[in-house]
């Protein structure tokens, strides 16, 4: 297949060049990191921050306590080592503030996040590696997330809706009839799905079926099943649980019909394809969130102190070979459908 001087390809190329060139040179802020669990691809995303960060700027790391709980806001009733150097060093990051070196704080997983909103200051906030969801219940239960004096970015660890329709559009351009099994929960997830379907040309079909509890969830695939040419797993509750997973992929299976997601994952346990971000990635896209907060903290624009929030951007397309074969589909290599994805749309 030829690939020269493919539009796509120069447009991955031209967002990896500006994601370097932005990396590099946010690298020289002073950045706090704040981590609140040891998850694999938490320290992934942490070590990649690490080694883009240039010898001019300052690198902390503080480990939150089980729990959650912020060294710095805990040093004032306990006063152990490790937890007084952390302090310290976030006052140390905040004495360096000037115009072109402001400090930067990055929250790292869901238990960071709620822990830095509630961090006194004013340096800028990235929340990092959080879904959806764990944003929306964020958003409820922290006020201090929308201060008039503090700048807050969010970038989400799933891509966009959006983006996981391009990727059915690429796989399956004759379809548009996308089944969803959702919970109460799953709301924002729904209406972001609703309105990238709406917004397509031509627009999707999606017909969405709500399981309260474990034993609803056959009684709703019977029902979207027959009206759907792919189903799709969102990341909720559904697809953070193996076994109802597990049900979604064996109900496509039994009507022929191929299932998407957003996680390498559902790939592997027999879903067709999934458009995923990996933490190292995610790493170079808070970078540039991070930027993009730090000057419009410079700025000065106080009127809307609602949070920038973005999702990810997916860095590969994952296919399942075998079960593409099963359902009799040829499709294009996980590269190609990777650089469609990375197209202007």
């Amino acid at each position: 297949m030829r690939t020269v001087a493919h539009p796509a390809r120069l447009a991955l190329a031209a967002l990896v060049m500006c994601t370097a060139g932005a990396a590099a040179t946010a690298s020289a802020s002073n950045l706090t990191v704040l981590m609140g669990d040891d998850a694999a691809a938490s320290s992934e995303f942490v070590q990649q921050l690490r080694a883009d960060q240039g010898t001019d700027g300052k690198f902390d790391l503080v480990r939150l306590s089980p729990g959650g709980v912020d060294p710095q806001a805990a040093d004032n009733a306990a006063g152990a080592a490790d937890t007084e150097r952390a302090a310290n060093a976030g006052v140390r990051t905040r004495s360096l503030r000037t115009a072109a070196d402001a400090p930067l704080t990055m929250a790292v997983g869901p238990a960071a996040a709620r822990a830095a909103v509630e961090r006194p200051g004013q340096e800028p906030l990235v929340l990092a590696m959080l879904s959806r969801l764990e944003y929306e219940n964020l958003k409820a239960a922290s006020p201090a997330l929308r201060r008039a004096d503090r700048r807050v970015g969010v970038l989400l660890r799933d891509p966009a809706m959006a983006d996981q329709l391009a990727l059915i559009n690429a796989v399956l351009p004759q379809k548009r009839r996308i089944g969803v099994i959702a919970t109460a929960e799953s709301q924002p997830l729904v209406r972001e799905l609703q309105r990238a379907a709406q917004g397509a040309t031509p627009a999707w079909d999606v017909r969405v079926e709500y399981a309260p509890d474990a034993t609803s969830l056959a009684s709703a695939l019977r029902q979207v099943v027959p009206q759907s040419d792919a189903l799709m797993v969102l990341p909720d509750l559904i697809g953070d649980n193996q076994a109802a997973t597990l049900s979604v992929l064996r109900a496509g299976a039994g009507a022929g019909l191929p299932v998407f997601g957003a996680s390498e994952g559902l790939v592997r346990s027999g879903g067709l394809a999934a458009a995923v971000s990996t933490p190292s990635q995610l790493a170079h896209q808070a970078r540039l969130l991070g930027q993009k907060v730090a000057s419009a903290a410079g700025a000065g624009n106080s009127n809307n102190n609602s949070p920038l929030v973005e999702a990810a951007t997916p860095a590969t397309v994952r296919v399942n070979a075998t079960v593409a074969r099963g359902l009799g589909l040829r499709l294009p290599e996980e590269r190609e459908l990777t650089e469609r994805l990375a197209a202007p749309r």
